[in-house]
Formats: C-alpha cells, sequence, structure tokens
C-alpha cells in the first residue's frame, strides 16, 4: 500500500491510499475477517457530516461544485473517485465510526472480477480517500486484499499495513507481518 498526497485544504491533508500491484493485476476486494480484521483511519480524520459519503460509488461530483468541502471528504473505493461507473458495494463494513476510522471483522467492499475499475493502473488502484488534520504519519490501517493477477489466478494478501513496516523492520518480519498466497 502507498499514500499520496492528494489536495491540501482548511480540513486538513488529503490523502489518496493505493495498493500497488504488478502490471495486468487487479484488486477485486478490501476485508477484514475474524482472523484479520480490519482497520482504515487517521488521527484527526475530517469526514462531512452532512453531505458526505462512505463509499466513492455514492459521490455525485458535479455537487462539490455546490458543496466544496466534498472535495476533501473521506471515503472508500476500488478504482474511481465518485459515482460515475462505480459499481463498488459493501457488506458488513462498519462506517459508523468514520469521524475516527472504519472497521470490519467479517465485511468487505467489493466489486465483480468484470469490473474494469479494478484494473491497475500505473501499477496501483485506489482504495479510499483520507484527509488529516495532520500529515502522512498519522494515517494507520491494517487490509486485506484478493483480486486476480496477469494470468487470471486469484491472489489474497493478508494484514497489510498502513504505513508498512520500515525496511529494517521487514528484513526482520520477513513473512511474519504479511503473507500472500495464491487460490486457484
Amino acid at each position: 500500500m502507498s499514500a499520496e498526497l492528494h489536495a491540501t485544504s482548511a480540513h486538513g491533508n488529503t490523502y489518496r491510499i493505493y495498493v500497488d500491484l504488478d502490471a495486468g493485476a487487479r484488486l477485486d476486494a478490501v476485508y477484514g475477517s475474524s482472523a484479520n480484521p480490519l482497520v482504515l483511519g487517521g488521527n484527526g480524520l475530517y469526514h462531512t457530516p452532512m453531505w458526505g459519503v462512505d463509499m466513492a460509488s455514492t459521490l455525485n461530483a458535479d455537487l462539490i461544485a455546490v458543496f466544496t468541502s466534498l472535495a476533501y471528504d473521506s471515503w472508500v473505493t476500488i478504482g474511481l473517485d465518485n459515482m460515475t461507473g462505480n459499481v463498488l458495494s459493501q457488506q458488513g463494513v462498519d462506517f459508523s465510526g468514520f469521524g475516527d476510522e472504519v472497521t470490519t471483522d467479517n465485511g468487505s467492499w467489493y466489486i465483480t472480477p468484470d469490473d474494469a475499475q479494478g484494473e491497475e493502473v500505473g501499477g496501483r488502484v485506489l482504495i479510499a480517500q483520507l484527509t488529516l488534520a495532520g500529515g502522512e504519519d498519522d494515517l494507520y490501517g491494517n487490509l486485506s486484499f484478493q483480486g486476480k493477477d496477469a494470468d487470471g489466478n486469484t491472489w489474497e494478501a493478508l494484514d497489510q499495513w498502513l504505513p508498512a513496516p520500515g525496511a529494517l523492520a521487514l528484513l526482520g518480519l520477513a513473512g511474519i507481518a504479511g503473507r500472500r498466497r495464491r487460490r486457484a
């Protein structure tokens, strides 16, 4: 996973969160389970209470001109940043605490493998936008992913951390902090 500063406003710093993928791969689901709970958030998270959305699939881009704070809202997605062509669904994700974080231990936001929005563009797929009072160091998350590689084989990546552990930690924890397995 990677985070990129997208905008700075009176609401804070807006980051776009991406899953980094190999060429030709795609992402179909972001999830949490009882063995691998999902949490995504940030210290000082901004979520527009009146016109805000939880998922980009319900964000009408035309409303941003009228309600400018929507441009800095925090939401989740797979691949697209508004409702145009976005078929994102969710099951069992708790958005009630989105002022702090999104959590689930038995849910997912997902698309079907036929939906083009999950295909990598430039080696990555957008999964969230988060606006924080602080900086990138205030972002945090532990997420699991499922998708397909360029050959159509299903892949799964469990317990992926944001921010990613530092290089020294990776050397000492290779295979423990995260693991990847294939399913037929």
